[in-house]
């Protein structure tokens, strides 16, 4: 069940991609961060019994994994992570296989790895990119700064994104979430076009983030956000109140 976004509680397959290159301080899956050298695959659908692979896993051990859970049964087949755009052929040879099997396809992506995105686009149907905001979003490489840094490659990878038949934006707020900055990312996103949805997602507390922003502030982040774009959600994971990672 896809538990977050503007197509909460679909049927979703999720094809979960290990590595990322960014540190959001209320990431729910750190383990996604580092390359594993195994990984779980469900035996049936809803069963919540795993069975383990070694990583790398083939096309083909995919696909099996795919059919042995009734993928054609999915409305969505999900590539998240970590980032799967940090492995884009893998990505693609994904999509290509299950084109038409059923389901859309939906790109879950931190919106950073334009080159990455450009190599797979034509087989995507939903692109939903974070907006990482650099109060709460570090990069992985020491050297590289954050601050100023997000909002011009967001904005790029964006404007790629648009080609795909359906583009949305998920920006996680927290308590740290400052006014300018998503003023800034308002304005990105309404230079290409203010009616791309825009979801607005408060944290779910996780690791050093204990609490989310109160009601108030989160209903004037809706109300500020909305005097720039005409589509603005404010929509929690829902998949924690059912005991779901």
């Amino acid at each position: 069940m896809q538990g977050e976004g503007i197509h909460v509680g679909a049927s979703t397959l999720f094809v979960r991609f290990g590595e990322c290159d960014l540190r959001c301080r209320w990431c729910d899956s750190p383990h996604t961060w580092r390359p594993a050298e195994h990984c779980r695959v469900e035996r049936a659908r809803g069963s919540a019994e795993f069975r383990t692979l070694p990583n790398p896993v083939t096309l083909d051990a995919a696909l099996d994994a795919a059919a042995a859970l009734e993928v054609g049964a999915h409305r969505f087949v999900s590539f998240t992570g970590g980032e799967p755009l940090l492995q884009p052929e893998a990505v693609r040879g994904l999509a290509e296989a299950l084109r038409g099997s059923g389901p859309r396809l939906h790109l879950e992506t931190h919106g950073l790895a334009v080159e990455a995105l450009a190599r797979v686009i034509d087989r995507i149907d939903v692109v939903a990119m974070d907006w990482k905001l650099a109060s709460d979003v570090r990069r992985a490489a020491p050297g590289e700064p954050s601050a100023g840094g997000f909002h011009d490659a967001h904005a790029r990878f964006l404007a790629l994104a648009r080609r795909a038949p359906e583009v949305l934006v998920k920006v996680v707020v927290t308590e740290a979430s400052r006014d300018e900055e998503l003023d800034a990312m308002a304005e990105r996103i309404a230079k290409l076009d203010p009616a791309i949805p825009l979801v607005v997602q408060p944290v779910t507390p996780f690791g050093p983030v204990r609490r989310r922003p109160e009601p108030r502030r989160l209903l004037g982040l809706v109300a500020r956000l909305e005097r720039r774009l005409a589509d603005v959600r404010l929509v929690p994971q829902t998949h924690p109140l059912l005991g779901v990672p």
